[in-house]
């Protein structure tokens, strides 16, 4: 029996999503801001800058940032369904898109570390969207694989629909490394893994919180981010 695709019941070639999904996810390619991952306008077949303006104005805490995808109609979908459907053949397939997006990130890791989710969203949720993909993500490239160094000690509202700001605040001071993460990512390079990047507030307070904890370094990978202001055509 073919295998199913994980966007549709129809058979497919191959596990993984059917044509018409697959044409309708704008993946990132170089060139990118090494900073956060914003795809790149080639100049004339030349590429100079390795950050955009708003990174070399404004840096994020963690060091370099990769996406597989721009969060869009087509990735929203299917995003949406992993993350609340429970649907988990997205997991290895989200992993495999990230292997090869944040190859350069992976390279120079100690570690991986998912973004948690508070206990009391966890319980709902029954799993941890970003914990299913950087677990595979991990054991791919033969990386330690460190779910619990980081925790989430307050139970934040959602981010939707908040601005820059309101995201900021929400997630202040909510994120904390446990004691067994101090030992396990001093003087390391960790690679963050979340789902979506938007305005950069979740990663930034766990970067910060890895950092002050002891971590060298900490680079983020997620599975889409929403295009910048600088990225959407005119």
């Amino acid at each position: 029996m073919p295998p199913l695709a994980h966007d549709s019941p129809e058979a497919t070639a191959s596990a993984g999503l059917t044509p018409d999904a697959w044409t309708k996810v704008i993946f990132l390619e170089d060139p990118v801001c090494d900073g956060c991952g914003a795809g790149f306008e080639m100049d004339g077949g030349v590429f100079a800058a390795p950050r955009c303006a708003a990174c070399l104005a404004q840096p994020y805490a963690f060091a370099r940032a990769r996406a597989a995808c721009v969060y869009d109609e087509a990735s929203r979908g299917l995003i949406l369904k992993f993350k609340h459907g429970d649907h988990q053949p997205f997991a290895p397939l989200f992993a495999c898109w990230l292997s090869r997006a944040a190859a350069p990130l992976l390279d120079e890791a100690d570690a991986v570390v998912p973004v948690p989710l508070h206990r009391f969203r966890l319980l709902s949720r029954r799993f941890n969207q970003a914990a299913e993909v950087a677990r595979p993500l991990a054991r791919g490239a033969g990386l330690d694989y460190l779910p619990d160094a980081l925790v989430r000690q307050t139970h934040t509202t959602t981010q939707g629909g908040k601005s820059a700001r309101g995201r900021r605040l929400n997630v202040k001071k909510a994120f904390a490394v446990s004691e067994e993460g101090r030992r396990r990512i001093k003087g390391r390079r960790i690679l963050l893994v979340d789902d979506v990047l938007t305005t950069g507030a979740t990663a930034e307070a766990c970067a910060r919180a890895l950092i002050e904890a002891g971590a060298r370094a900490v680079d983020l990978a997620v599975i889409a981010r929403v295009r910048t202001a600088r990225e959407l055509p005119t």
